[in-house]
């Protein structure tokens, strides 16, 4: 019987959830290969309360994330890897919380989690690893041919971390972050 099992979950589609992480908008992207096209499943947004502690937000973004996988059952969350300016580092840290609370979500689920840096999916998508928000827009619907750009831009942010997750892991071009294991915390 563990063998049936596993042949059903080979026949699964292939199904991407893309996530850009924030503490007010996580923007997520549901997208299946149906044969070689990728197709959105469902894309949108988890908002974080404004004015609830930071404690309260990050159990909101892991609820809608964890909500969001159980739905609509992806089979590998990629998201956008954690940077920093010099001049704004709390940020940095603040956002590590709303991601640590998605890779844990995807972590729970089973499911592989991969992260990119935003400069290697804009150059994927654009050919500019600095691309603005409207040409990363229209790029994502583009390669979706969509007739109006995703709105507000973390939907088209995550749907583009989606597609270039697709893209290099068909390549064989897979240049991903995997995550810290014990050994890269000591």
């Amino acid at each position: 019987m563990a063998h049936r099992k596993q042949q059903l979950e080979t026949d699964r589609p292939r199904r991407v959830l893309g996530v850009d992480p924030g503490l007010g908008i996580t923007g997520y992207g549901v997208i299946e290969l149906v044969g070689m096209s990728p197709k959105i499943i469902e894309a949108g947004v988890v908002r974080g309360r404004s004015g609830a502690t930071l404690a309260a937000r990050i159990g909101e973004i892991y609820a809608g994330i964890h909500d969001v996988i159980q739905s609509l059952a992806p089979t590998e969350l990629a998201i956008e890897e954690l940077y920093s300016h010099y001049d704004r580092p709390r940020t940095a840290i603040l956002m590590g919380h709303a991601r640590g609370a998605i890779l844990l979500a995807g972590h729970q689920a089973g499911i592989p989690v991969l992260s990119y840096a935003s400069t290697q999916v804009k150059k994927l998508l654009t050919g500019n690893g600095r691309a603005p928000k409207d040409q990363m827009q229209n790029a994502v619907c583009r390669e979706l041919k969509l007739a109006a750009p995703p709105e507000p831009p973390d939907v088209a942010d995550a749907l583009a971390i989606a597609l270039c997750h697709i893209h290099l892991s068909r390549s064989g071009l897979h240049i991903a972050t995997p995550g810290l294991t014990e050994d890269d915390l000591h």
